[in-house]
């Protein structure tokens, strides 16, 4: 398939998806009915539905799956982001670590904008040494947990089983991306195979590299008008 063919798919699915990931997880009022109806299960439904709409989680997560080879790479970098998003989600959100959501999720925005970068060579083009994955994958896990946390903050959560509640909601965040990535790694490694990988490769990761910049854009513009 041609180059161009593959960039126009993209393209057009990134054009009719990317409204949707400005408006990625936010905070419903059903939500905190759920959580007022439900109990423990509530918060691992939320906290999975938090996650399979979190699209700048999701797309940070792509790239670094796109640079990965073999089944034990994917798990070893997944759990590495897994626990580093746990600490912070389970501590923040436990000691009220109280994080600007704008400014947060204009972090997270610049991960997604880092992984593109990187994976289309942008730091080899740049004459450096791109920064050790495995590291920065934990950082940004960290900053990643944060972001979640900062989320489930905004719900009034009352005191009873207050910490088993921020680890049923880790635990739902944790099945929601386990949902999430699978069929997101089952097409990556379908599409290895094909001649047209190469261009659906550099292709997505620009679409990365866009929805990073208009995201940190988005936050930023969320940031300085109190919306």
């Amino acid at each position: 398939m041609p180059v161009r063919s593959i960039g126009a798919r993209v393209c057009f699915f990134a054009t009719i998806f990317f409204p949707t990931v400005m408006l990625a997880h936010d905070v419903s009022s059903g939500d905190q009915q759920i959580l007022d109806n439900g109990g423990l299960l509530s918060y691992i439904w939320v906290g999975a539905k938090h996650m399979l709409t979190g699209y700048d989680h999701l797309l940070f997560l792509v790239g670094v799956i796109f640079f990965l080879k073999g089944f034990k790479d994917i798990l070893k970098f997944i759990t590495v982001f897994t626990i580093g998003h746990s600490i912070t989600l389970l501590g923040g959100t436990y000691l009220g670590v109280q994080v600007n959501e704008y400014l947060i999720d204009a972090i997270i925005a610049l991960s997604v904008l880092y992984k593109g970068f990187e994976n289309l060579d942008g730091f080899k083009k740049l004459g450096t040494k791109a920064p050790n994955l495995l590291l920065m994958v934990f950082l940004f896990g960290l900053i990643h947990g944060l972001g979640l946390s900062t989320r489930l903050q905004t719900f009034d959560m009352g005191q009873d089983q207050f910490l088993l509640k921020i680890i049923s909601f880790n635990v739902g965040v944790e099945l929601g991306q386990i949902a999430a990535l699978i069929p997101i790694v089952l097409l990556i490694n379908a599409w290895k195979g094909k001649s047209s990988y190469e261009a659906f490769y550099k292709a997505s990761n620009v679409y990365l590299v866009i929805a990073g910049i208009g995201l940190f854009a988005y936050q930023l513009y969320g940031y300085f008008n109190g919306h």
